[in-house]
């Protein structure tokens, strides 16, 4: 494990805690015989789809969202299991079980993501966040990368600094100049459109993207242009939010390549409906919206939403309903995000839900 920090100026008051290979680490603790083997995540046929590899399989090429006959081409020899959601959500509560016994502040992104506000944890930093993963391993015997620093912005790029099991600080006074090399795309809000488009004029790394005004940001991104321009300065004033109320529960993925094949497509949205039917009886609630979506590659994002008479939660009507919704789609261009949601939640009881994060 490697550790990375420099003179503390500001108080670092926000981590950010991302489990590693998740479904793969969980895999591989299950089943101690694939340690140390490339271990990919995803759908079985041809048509299936890598969900998660770990880092033995990416030294082969192999990455999400990649179909799994690529990867099987790459890596004709590796360890390829199908997706078990009910196991990778009571891995995750028991990870989370284990974060709020540290603090209440906790934002959960995702099973396997988080962002903790530590501000009032009378603990060293790197005292506390040294505990939290020496918790975890013991309790599930899995690793987690943690980014350290005073916003959200800078956290998680430091989570992601020196993967697997490695922590990473980010103070005041390492920036800019901690963040000059690196890519435009590593810019919470520069996606690959805005990058393209920034590399058209020049802008490749932090250190370019520098060297343009607010002014000049606004004019190419609008209020995005804003956000970009401060948080490569290392400001971000958003909140650890723990009190979000959620009017709806979903699931999407952004494809690390965009694809036009049909069967991806189908093959992502039965394995969303099966952790959105899952998720939502996990919590004991139905939903009587449902909404497809998806972005393609120029960023434009295309909806379709059917409400039905009933509310649901079951896997098949999930997965037939979006099905539905996808051949109301009209797709010219390659797709780059697909997503299902759940509106007009109810508990099983039909009271009203208000969720949180």
């Amino acid at each position: 494990m490697s550790i990375q920090s420099s003179k503390q100026k500001i108080k670092l008051n926000i981590i950010h805690v991302d489990m590693d290979a998740f479904y793969a680490s969980v895999e591989e603790q299950d089943n101690p015989k694939i340690k140390g083997l490339p271990v990919i995540v995803g759908g079985l046929s041809n048509h299936g789809i890598v969900t998660t590899a770990n880092y033995e399989a990416r030294k082969y090429g192999i990455h999400s969202a990649m179909p799994i006959f690529m990867a099987k081409q790459k890596c004709p020899k590796g360890c390829y299991i199908y997706p078990r959601m009910k196991r990778y959500q009571e891995v995750s509560k028991e990870v989370f079980s284990i974060l709020y016994e540290f603090t209440d502040l906790i934002e959960q992104v995702s099973v396997d993501e988080a962002y903790l506000d530590i501000s009032n944890i009378d603990m060293e930093p790197l005292e506390l966040v040294m505990k939290i993963k020496e918790n975890v391993k013991r309790n599930t015997g899995l690793t987690m990368s943690i980014g350290i620093s005073y916003n959200k912005f800078l956290a998680k790029l430091a989570s992601d600094w020196n993967k697997p099991n490695g922590i990473k600080i980010i103070t005041e006074d390492m920036v800019p100049d901690i963040l000059l090399p690196l890519p435009v795309r590593k810019v919470h809000g520069v996606g690959p459109k805005s990058a393209k488009k920034l590399n058209g004029i020049g802008v490749y790394t932090i250190e370019d993207l520098l060297g343009l005004s607010e002014e000049f940001l606004m004019e190419l991104f609008g209020k995005a242009g804003v956000e970009i321009y401060s948080r490569i300065r290392g400001i971000d004033y958003r909140k650890v939010d723990t009190t979000r109320e959620r009017k709806s529960l979903g699931v999407e993925r952004t494809f690390e390549e965009a694809t036009s094949n049909r069967e991806i497509l189908i093959k992502y949205l039965e394995r969303f409906s099966k952790e959105l039917s899952y998720d939502l009886k996990n919590r004991g609630i139905h939903g009587r919206t449902i909404t497809l979506k998806i972005k393609d590659e120029n960023f434009t994002v295309q909806t379709r939403s059917k409400t039905l008479n009933e509310y649901i939660n079951d896997l098949p009507q999930i997965f037939d309903i979006s099905l539905e919704l996808l051949e109301e789609i009209k797709i010219n261009n390659k797709i780059r995000l697909v997503g299902i949601t759940a509106s007009n939640l109810m508990t099983s009881e039909l009271e009203q839900l208000s969720l949180f994060d």
